[in-house]
């Protein structure tokens, strides 16, 4: 990250086809680091590869087994043979479709969910970003996002049904889409090429609790998912291991306080950036049965966001990322 990683001390909001700046530096002294996901795994492998640690791939009927007692412990196969692996603890770091949230009793486990009525149509492209920092831009035909993963690769998307295939969204008719939602300069200033990745994602929000049962811990996409608005999946997940590593260490000297209080204390935070990713989807998208009032609205809001400096400090806050 500190070789490659871009730091942004700001972010664009637009409506109308007109946009405005949001400046951290005004509110916090806290900044944004872009640095793609696959980027931070790759890290996290060579760093376990450093540590002498192993890696076990490519496993099947994976099991949590005796989570309610002081010796749970994890068997799948491999190969066709039986695999045991005896724990103290055991992190569910496994993502929403793993099997550690499956493990919780159906009596224990509460689900929270909102499946948004649309996706993210997103591409890679080997093009210059069309602005230094983000820009998320509100229209009547629909949101739009202008990122980057490095100064000359850029990653955009455009709402879109997430029945329509993905097929019937050439390259063309996705900048021109693009062009259409984003503001006047920057479409003037949009370098166009053609896409090496192309996908649409669906928006949902998801949360489980409890995050902890026995002696097992939900961290990440396996306890909570957030629409990808403002980028806040990745960084609330390490907030999870933030707690759980400070649980687990505290636990180990004889303080086992924070291991119980573990799901208490990560679920606040959880629901506080949930919170803020579903007020930053519904003030930037459009809904299939959004009334003309309902824009009027949404646009009332950005408009206050652009004059309020008080607006702007409580996004701040809160975009940069919770304080643990």
């Amino acid at each position: 990250m500190d070789a490659e990683g871009i730091t942004h001390t700001g972010t664009y909001l637009a409506a109308q086809n007109r946009g405005f700046r949001v400046n951290f530096g005004a509110h916090t002294d806290r900044s944004v680091m872009v640095y793609g996901q696959t980027e931070v795994t790759a890290d996290l492998y060579e760093a376990r590869d450093a540590m002498g640690g192993t890696i076990i791939a490519e496993v099947d009927g994976v099991t949590l087994n005796d989570l309610d007692t002081d010796a749970p412990f994890v068997t799948y196969l491999r190969d066709g043979t039986e695999h045991r692996i005896n724990a103290d603890y055991i992190a569910g770091c496994d993502g929403f479709h793993g099997p550690s949230r499956q493990a919780l009793p159906k009596a224990v486990l509460r689900e929270f969910e909102r499946v948004y009525p649309f996706g993210w149509l997103g591409i890679l492209s080997d093009t210059p970003p069309v602005s230094e920092e983000l820009i998320y831009a509100n229209h009547a035909r629909g949101f739009a996002l202008c990122s980057m993963r490095s100064e000359t690769r850029s990653r955009h998307y455009t709402q879109t049904p997430v029945d329509k295939p993905l097929d019937r969204w050439s390259d063309d008719a996705f900048w021109d889409e693009l062009r259409r939602r984003i503001p006047n300069d920057s479409a003037e200033a949009l370098i166009t090429g053609p896409s090496i990745e192309k996908s649409i994602a669906p928006l949902r929000s998801y949360v489980a609790e409890p995050m902890r049962w026995g002696r097992l811990f939900l961290v990440g996409d396996a306890a909570h998912i957030v629409p990808p608005t403002g980028a806040k999946g990745l960084n609330l997940a390490m907030g999870d291991v933030h707690y759980l590593s400070q649980a687990l260490i505290a636990g180990y000297d004889g303080d086992y306080s924070l291991i119980e209080g573990y799901s208490e204390t990560a679920l606040r935070r959880v629901w506080q950036a949930m919170r803020f990713s579903w007020w930053f989807t519904t003030t930037m998208h459009r809904f299939p049965d959004q009334t003309p009032y309902a824009q009027r609205m949404q646009e009332s809001e950005i408009a206050h966001l652009e004059h309020s400096q008080a607006a702007q400090a409580n996004m701040t806050e809160q975009y940069v990322g919770l304080p643990f």
